[in-house]
């Protein structure tokens, strides 16, 4: 639709559909935020973003965009938020956070002091939750030095309000690909 920015949407019905996916992760984990912030991190890290970033990688199309009219390279360049080299990075740091909860214990402490720490899980939980906390924030502090804190406020409001974005639009997408339509008709470009 006109009113959605084009290089927001996605060309794969199996990346719509796993972004449909992560939507209602992200919307149960931020329910979660205020009941249990451990299974909030793992809704939030286990499904949504392991479901939204696969789709980024693995299956939306790599080619040029004839819809956008740009290449993959031009279209990373200008990503404001997190492009795929950084969506390596931030990846790497999920991975790096139950590594670290296993081994270093006196760290995860500082993380949450007085607290329940003594589990395993829920090292792992915390470590996922501040590493949310601060993938967004060193983002913002990026984005004002680069930019400006306009530009930070509103990446911050259009990450934090993506789940509810993403459900609207890509509610379909499963339905789509049920009936084996890969790439969206409206987005179409030179990939079959």
């Amino acid at each position: 639709s006109s009113d959605v920015c084009s290089s927001d949407l996605h060309h794969s019905r199996i990346n719509q559909s796993l972004h449909f996916v992560s939507s209602i992760s992200f919307m149960i984990a931020y329910i979660y935020l205020f009941i249990d912030p451990v299974i909030s991190a793992y809704v939030a890290w286990l499904i949504a973003m392991t479901t939204r970033q696969s789709g980024h990688f693995f299956f939306e199309p790599k080619d040029y965009d004839t819809y956008n009219q740009a290449t993959q390279e031009y279209k990373e360049e200008i990503k404001i938020g997190y492009n795929l080299n950084r969506k390596r990075v931030l990846m790497a740091c999920f991975v790096a956070v139950p590594i670290l909860a296993y081994f270093d214990l006196e760290f995860m402490n500082y993380l949450v002091p007085h607290q329940d720490t003594e589990t395993f899980l829920n090292r792992v939980g915390i470590g996922w939750l501040w590493l949310g906390i601060g993938a967004v924030v060193f983002r913002m502090i990026q984005l004002t030095i680069k930019q400006s804190f306009k530009t930070a406020y509103v990446w911050c409001l259009k990450i934090l309000t993506d789940p509810f974005h993403d459900f609207l639009i890509y509610r379909k997408a499963p339905f789509y690909l049920l009936k084996g339509q890969l790439i969206d008709p409206d987005l179409k470009q030179d990939y079959e």
